[in-house]
């Protein structure tokens, strides 16, 4: 049976553990933390391993066959090169790297190594991307609007970009991802970003952006238009919806939770709302007029996600991983672009 360790036993680390305490088929052996006591107490979930401080030690120890890395933004680099140097499959959590010297440093020695890897751009495996799969297949899409809102996590590592990278790569890069995944590689953004609506009194520490918003264009001409914001209280957030367009239809895509496609069918044709129609004057009917074809989430795509890694260690066959570190690289490249626009208020260039 194969052995597998974990770095990190924080909020993150117990999203995975829920996982693989549904497996029969692989020994949790060690868990390693710089907080002995929760290392400890993932030992006891699992109900089993041992717990460690020193993840040197555990390595030497444990002779791991996969390790989980589930660490803060800033605490990336030296457990990658020490895997990669002993040649163990490793499945990281995003973002992998907040500098692109060490993420370019990362992903070339992994490369090299020819190790199965993956990283946990979970939203990949969700069900709801079969139906925009074949969305884009039906309809040319031109221009995609993204959003996603919410208040500020309560880890004091997050309010600081210096730590966390700021709220469009430690959170929002999962919205950068499925761009990628669906209109291909970005060519270079322009991003701007504001403070000064959240206050020290009222989160102490707090060294980061308030919202940022960028404009992407796309190497196959598609225009993007990404706002991110951490500002929000109580009824202020939004969901994480994209809405990608085309001539003849549209598609509303709610991450981790529902596609709804406007446009593609006879019954959902447009009809006339008040005298007002999309074709003829240009106007919009009203979105509460609107039918459209609706699929919803209904896969535990993180535990897909976990499995589909597990599965590809025990195989030897990562083809399978929708996110390996190769191309999870170039997402965080693309968010890091991001901030780099922002600290110079220019465009920039998207180089992997």
């Amino acid at each position: 049976m194969k052995k597998l360790a974990m770095i990190g036993c924080g909020g993150i680390g117990g999203y995975h553990l829920g996982h693989f305490l549904q497996f029969k088929d692989i020994e949790l052996a060690g868990f390693c933390d710089l907080i002995i006591s929760r290392a400890e107490e993932f030992v006891r979930r699992a109900g089993s391993g041992k717990a460690y401080v020193d993840y040197r030690k555990m390595l030497d120890e444990v002779q791991p066959d996969m390790v989980f890395v589930c660490i803060p933004p800033y605490a990336h680099g030296q457990i990658e090169f020490e895997l990669i140097e002993r040649g163990i499959p490793f499945f990281v959590e995003k973002p992998i790297a907040i500098d692109e010297d060490l993420a370019r440093e990362l992903n070339k020695r992994v490369t090299e190594k020819g190790l199965i890897t993956a990283v946990g751009f979970q939203c990949r495996y969700d069900n709801i991307n079969d139906a925009a799969f074949q969305f884009f297949k039906q309809e040319q899409v031109i221009v995609a609007q993204a959003s996603r809102v919410g208040g500020v996590p309560g880890v004091e590592w997050w309010r600081n970009k210096a730590q966390s990278g700021g709220q469009l790569v430690e959170q929002t890069i999962h919205q950068l991802d499925i761009l990628r995944y669906f209109l291909g590689e970005p060519e270079y953004v322009y991003s701007v970003a504001a403070r000064g609506y959240i206050s020290q009194k009222e989160w102490p520490g707090y060294f980061t952006d308030d919202l940022s918003t960028t404009l992407i264009v796309f190497k196959n001409g598609v225009q993007a238009t990404m706002m991110t914001g951490c500002y929000a209280l109580e009824g202020a957030a939004w969901d994480s919806k994209m809405t990608f367009g085309g001539r003849n239809a549209r598609m509303d895509y709610v991450l981790c939770e529902r596609v709804t496609v406007y446009g593609l069918t006879p019954e959902d044709a447009a009809p006339e709302v008040e005298g007002l129609v999309i074709k003829g004057d240009g106007a919009l009917r009203r979105s509460d007029s609107e039918k459209g074809i609706t699929t919803r989430s209904n896969v535990d795509f993180g535990l897909i996600c976990d499995r589909t890694f597990i599965d590809a260690v025990l195989t030897g066959d990562g083809s399978k991983i929708r996110s390996p570190y190769g191309d999870a690289y170039k997402t965080v490249m693309f968010a890091l672009a991001c901030n780099k626009s922002m600290a110079t208020g220019q465009p920039v260039k998207i180089e992997y």
